[in-house]
């Protein structure tokens, strides 16, 4: 498989909707509550949600009240969020690289590590840039990211799990410049078939990401460190919630 495009085979899978159907779904929809609650928008708001994977994040902002649009390249998370579509839940097929719709969101949210996977800081540029052309002036972004130094130093190194009868067999490493987690499966039901992917994610730092925003006329309103929106901490936060404002003129 080519490094340039492991993203659009992986995430396109079933292997990779097996791996990570188990993560905690609670948590996951607690932090949109807990955000909505900060962030607190006007009812009937317009929002996207880039790299919305199958949408399960979209569409509770949906149920709250809001009109939302999910973006993906992958076409057949797409297939299966477009079942849930409705009057103020809208999904297209997206390669967040490219432009979308233009001033038209009042939000726009990236969450759980759905950015840092392109090969070039150009075409991380250019992703920024779509979410920013995207929003309103005055328009809120939101990209939740993993923190870097926190996972420089606590990421497990080997990880062995069974789901289904698929064993995936995972070992982390990282270099200067990223973490990578290759992904070796094994399917009971067929010995012979045997599946490799390697996961690629940039070391993005704070100054990266304020960097790149500030570039497309965004500026960092507030950093959290985890989903409660705790204080952020260069070592001991586990994430890093950035909250932008695109620039009014």
């Amino acid at each position: 498989m080519g490094d340039k495009a492991w993203y659009k085979d992986w995430f396109n899978s079933h292997y990779y909707h097996l791996l990570y159907q188990h993560r905690d779904e609670e948590e996951a929809l607690q932090f949109i509550h807990t955000l909505i609650g900060y962030l607190k928008p006007e009812p009937g708001s317009t929002m996207l949600d880039v790299a919305c994977g199958k949408g399960r994040h979209s569409k509770a902002l949906a149920e709250m009240g809001f009109d939302v649009t999910g973006i993906d390249l992958s076409l057949a998370s797409i297939e299966l969020a477009k079942l849930d579509e409705g009057p103020n839940l809208h999904f297209y097929q997206h390669d967040m690289r490219l432009p979308f719709w233009i001033n038209y969101y009042e939000f726009a949210f990236n969450f759980f590590t759905s950015f840092g996977y392109f090969k070039t800081r150009r075409e991380h540029d250019n992703a920024i840039r779509t979410i920013a052309q995207s929003l309103q002036p005055g328009g809120i972004f939101v990209i939740d990211y993993l923190n870097v130094h926190f996972f420089e130093d606590t990421a497990e190194k080997l990880l062995t799990t069974t789901i289904e009868g698929v064993s995936f067999h995972i070992t982390k490493w990282q270099n200067e410049d990223h973490f990578f987690k290759q992904i070796q499966i094994t399917d009971d039901q067929n010995k012979t078939l045997r599946h490799l992917y390697t996961e690629r994610v940039a070391k993005f730092t704070l100054g990266d990401f304020t960097e790149m925003l500030s570039y497309q006329g965004m500026q960092v309103q507030q950093v959290f460190g985890d989903y409660q929106l705790g204080r952020y901490d260069l070592k001991k936060s586990p994430r890093m919630i950035i909250v932008a404002k695109k620039n009014k003129y």
